[in-house]
């Protein structure tokens, strides 16, 4: 059995456990007739004939908290379905909940520190660190036990992560409007909207606070200097002709320090 393998097969059953506990709604309804019962019957045959292994690979489910780059007062929780693919990359789909009717927000990339070193200077920009996500407490596996969410959040610490969003509910918008635009995470304390991290505190009946202190034996590794390039004024972002972007329906009203 190859190493990614094992890690999987090691991980399947706690994390797909997780998947629909502490229920977290769309924060829109988009538009559209109801599905007719021809398309129930379609969408029923489908999910009992059709073999859909990409799909059946996404055995990880993590929550975060993600911010448009250039614009870190606009905030908001990201629901990441994942697939580990090797010992050195993961992708992800992100929804903004955890229901049936989910929209599908985005992507993730995650790649390891040593790949992440090899990356262009140029490409490494788009990237952003996970040491702070993991070791303040702010990143959850739902649902598996402590053992578990800390051999998975070991490995995730010293990765790296590039995130687009392709609709932007919480902005509000009923349709993916506009163009994707690309997403960054916290690096320090501060940054994140203390509210909405309470909030899906409560929801998932865990705290972030009790998180950081278990997950205080697990090794910082040091961020490169690539990364998070937004704390050094070098903002990317796809202009977006549309002008379909506002100030984020979970805007703190304050950007997060550079820190």
């Amino acid at each position: 059995m190859k190493p990614h393998t094992a890690f999987s097969v090691a991980l399947a059953g706690l994390l797909l456990a997780a998947c629909g506990d502490h229920r977290t709604e769309s924060p829109v309804q988009s538009p559209g007739t109801p599905a007719r019962p021809a398309t129930k019957a379609l969408e029923a045959g489908a999910a009992v004939l059709q073999d859909k292994p990409p799909i059946e690979a996404l055995n990880a489910y993590l929550d975060g908290f993600h911010f448009y780059n250039g614009r870190p007062a606009a905030q908001m929780e990201a629901h990441h379905y994942c697939a580990i693919l090797n010992e050195e990359l993961i992708q992800c789909v992100i929804y903004d909940g955890n229901v049936k009717d989910a929209k599908l927000m985005g992507v993730e990339y995650i790649i390891s520190g040593r790949q992440f070193a090899a990356l262009p200077v140029e490409e490494k920009r788009l990237w952003h660190s996970h040491v702070h996500e993991v070791k303040s407490g702010q990143l959850i596996a739902p649902g598996i036990p402590e053992a578990a969410e800390r051999q998975l959040m070991e490995r995730l610490v010293g990765t790296y992560g590039k995130t687009w969003h392709t609709w932007h509910t919480d902005e509000g918008k009923s349709l993916p409007l506009g163009v994707p635009q690309l997403m960054m995470g916290f690096t320090a304390d501060g940054q994140a909207d203390a509210a909405m991290v309470a909030a899906r505190d409560q929801r998932f009946g865990v705290a972030s606070a009790r998180k950081r202190e278990q997950r205080a034996p697990i090794p910082a590794p040091p961020v490169d200097a690539g990364a998070d390039a937004w704390r050094r004024g070098q903002i990317y972002q796809i202009p977006d002709p549309t002008g379909a972007h506002g100030a984020g329906a979970h805007a703190s009203g304050r950007a997060p320090s550079a820190r």
